[in-house]
């Protein structure tokens, strides 16, 4: 199956929709008034702005209404492109509703004008680029970790990324890892070249600095999506890591 382009205009209203497979919208208009459910009945009022939209996991269903008429460019991703980039999680990750990065933006615009066009090797070129780049966006690659040969400190980096927005415990880690608390400490920063409270630290600020860009989720929202019930120690922590405050890296 070839990755469905188009651009869509529709009176003002909404309703009910159901997705097979992954699927963006960008939004050609501003929708002040746009809101959206997902996975139930209850709406939530996100306003998005030309350039903005929302990219939904295979089998998302849900209710998106808008005051105003809308025009939107809509893709649907097959399964098999997604896959031939490495991308197995199509039907696995939270819905972003919110600002798009530019190339995003570049992308989908390139796919919706070029949907009409005979298979080549540009139109190949640009649809695996558009997956492999959204594949980035919904799924970061975990730290490179070639020069750690470690299974059991492979297992416990596993778990950190797996459970970033979880309470975790040095004796969580040193389980996974099975050792004892001090060897695991040892070995671990010697590895990775941080302690394993810095190194989860900053895989959530990573996280944290994916998702301001990647959605409008509020601060508090964020935080508490990486693992922060303080809002204001997770901007303490943000702060140090990127020397500016979440607000400001989001405006950027």
């Amino acid at each position: 199956m070839r990755l469905k382009a188009e651009r869509l205009d529709t009176p003002p209203g909404g309703g009910g929709f159901a997705m097979p497979r992954l699927s963006l919208g960008l939004f050609l208009a501003d929708q002040d008034r746009h809101r959206i459910a997902v996975g139930s009945d209850k709406r939530r009022h996100i306003p998005l702005k030309t350039g903005e939209g929302w990219i939904l996991p295979a089998g998302a269903t849900g209710i998106c209404e808008y005051d105003e008429a809308l025009s939107f460019l809509k893709l649907e991703m097959p399964e098999s492109l997604l896959s031939g980039v490495g991308f197995e999680r199509h039907a696995d990750f939270a819905p972003v509703v919110g600002a798009f990065d530019p190339l995003l933006v570049q992308l989908i615009h390139q796919a919706v004008a070029t949907a009409g066009n005979a298979p080549s090797l540009y139109l190949e070129t640009m649809q695996l680029a558009l997956a492999a780049h959204l594949a980035h966006v919904l799924a970061p690659p975990k730290p490179e970790l070639a020069d750690i040969g470690d299974r059991r400190l492979r297992r416990a980096l596993d778990h950190i990324h797996d459970n970033l927005a979880t309470d975790l415990s040095l004796d969580d880690l040193a389980s996974e890892a099975a050792m004892s608390r001090f060897h695991f400490v040892r070995a671990f920063t010697r590895a990775t070249g941080k302690s394993p409270l810095q190194y989860v630290i900053h895989a959530r600020m990573e996280l944290a600095k994916l998702l301001l860009k990647t959605t409008r989720l509020p601060v508090a929202s964020v935080a508490a999506d990486i693992g922060y019930e303080d809002v204001s120690r997770f901007g303490q922590h943000f702060r140090r890591h990127t020397g500016t405050t979440p607000a400001a890296y989001r405006g950027r």
